[in-house]
């Protein structure tokens, strides 16, 4: 799992019907003490860190599964590794925010710039540049300390269905 993939993801074929994956996940869950508690629905599942052991860095894996056109007897498994939806929105409107303002404040300025006026304002944008990327960074930090956990649910799921997958 390379820090290059903000969003680790996973694609599979397996050799098991659609709503078998639910009840693998779900006797594994009751048999042993795994560290993780899940949300299961019918086509999808959400495998998260159990509360006592979760912090604001802790992943979750959503899974979604669905019978193979071709081959009813095998299931399309899909997986997505993140950050717990909050984190993942702050992040997302913080650069959406840092975005919206460099434009503004480009645009105000260049005109500025154009007209002949003092300009100033555009020096706030190498500001707004070096923000985006703390935010980057903070980023990468809470990936690193969520890793663990990541690999946690990643060998969670492979138990479930006794199957190995790879990340892409």
């Amino acid at each position: 799992m390379s820090s290059i993939h903000i969003r680790p993801r996973f694609k599979d074929k397996y050799r098991i019907k659609p709503e078998e994956v639910g009840n693998l996940v779900r006797s594994h869950l009751d048999t042993l003490d795994t560290g993780c508690t899940a949300e299961i629905l019918p086509t999808f599942i959400v495998i998260n860190i159990h509360p006592k052991e979760a912090h604001f860095w802790s992943p979750q894996l959503s899974i979604s599964f669905e019978a193979d056109d071709q081959d009813d007897s095998f299931t399309i498994i899909r997986g997505l590794y993140g950050p717990n939806p909050t984190v993942w929105a702050f992040f997302f409107y913080g650069y959406i925010a840092l975005g919206i303002l460099a434009m503004f404040l480009g645009m105000y300025g260049f005109s500025l710039y154009s007209l002949g006026h003092d300009a100033r304002i555009l020096w706030i944008l190498p500001v707004l540049a070096v923000a985006a990327l703390i935010l980057y960074l903070i980023a990468q930090f809470g990936q690193k300390i969520g890793a663990e956990q990541m690999f946690t649910l990643h060998h969670f799921f492979e138990d479930s269905i006794g199957h190995r997958i790879h990340l892409d």
